[in-house]
């Protein structure tokens, strides 16, 4: 394929497909049906492959039209944008927005912005990730990724602070019946630790003294998680103790399932951010997220 028709026929037949049918996009697009026929056939012949079946009732997307079909979608928004950056109009949110977060943080605060999100901009289609792994933002393709961390080390992306919550030690109370309560956090070295692996230390927890000092102790770990659902769930079968961020725990310290250790001895925060790669030409579909996340999140 010569590139000088790369691009010839995707805007036609990403219009047949979002249209359902020839006829259909040939009103849309100001053309005849058997001109739009014509270009979709090119396009198939050009490809070597067939990306639509048709009956004499509807068209449907063969596998290898759809995989085709989902990549044109974002030519076309970017494209739309690029334009729209060159000739300086406003271009509202569209195309799809790829989006990673942690499942506990989108469960008990991200839901309500999603939402939100989704009704002001109907232009936008969602790609969400819910999982604590980390992701890599750039390789993985992802316009943003949520991040819950008391210290990030990605200097080459941009970061923006959306919310901070408070962390704490818990234990349940069927655990501190069992093995008794520590009151200081070195007596943590005694104990079974269920601890998030994908931190850079996950058995080393800091804390701050009554003079402001931070310290760090070690932790005998029991289970060793990369999901903070899991953590909790350990904790409140009674398998050890835990530090998790508040946003994984209100239900469970609301009904007093766990008991929260060294009230004299407080966690560093964890700060919840917003990561992306450039904020050189940010797309809309992009900021306006960001902005919406900030603003509901405060």
């Amino acid at each position: 394929m010569t590139l000088n028709k790369l691009f010839d026929g995707v805007v036609i037949f990403a219009q047949v497909v979002k249209s359902g049918g020839f006829s259909a996009a040939a009103e849309a697009m100001g053309h005849s049906t058997s001109y739009i026929s014509k270009e979709v056939n090119k396009l198939e012949a050009r490809l070597g492959v067939r990306l639509l079946n048709r009956t004499t009732r509807s068209i449907r997307l063969t596998p290898e039209g759809d995989a085709y079909y989902q990549q044109c979608q974002q030519l076309i928004t970017d494209a739309e944008l690029a334009i729209g950056l060159i000739t300086q109009h406003d271009v509202s949110p569209r195309g799809i927005l790829k989006l990673s977060c942690p499942i506990g943080f989108a469960q008990n605060h991200l839901e309500p912005i999603i939402s939100e999100y989704l009704q002001r901009y109907p232009n936008v289609s969602l790609e969400l990730d819910l999982s604590d792994k980390r992701t890599d933002v750039v390789a993985d393709g992802y316009d943003l990724a949520i991040r819950a961390s008391s210290q990030l080390d990605e200097s080459s992306l941009i970061c923006r602070k959306l919310y901070s919550c408070k962390a704490f030690t818990v234990a349940s109370k069927n655990y501190i019946s069992r093995h008794g309560k520590p009151y200081h956090p070195r007596e943590l070295a005694n104990h079974n630790g269920i601890c998030y692996s994908n931190l850079k230390s996950p058995s080393r927890w800091d804390y701050i003294d009554n003079d402001g000092k931070s310290f760090s102790v070690d932790v005998r770990p029991k289970v060793l998680c990369n999901n903070g659902h899991m953590q909790l769930a350990m904790v409140l079968e009674g398998h050890g103790v835990a530090r998790l961020p508040s946003f994984y725990m209100q239900e469970a310290l609301q009904s007093n399932q766990l008991e929260v250790l060294f009230d004299n001895f407080p966690t560093i925060d964890v700060d919840v951010f917003v990561i992306y790669p450039s904020r050189k030409h940010l797309s809309p579909k992009v900021r306006a997220f960001i902005d919406l996340a900030a603003e509901r999140l405060g």
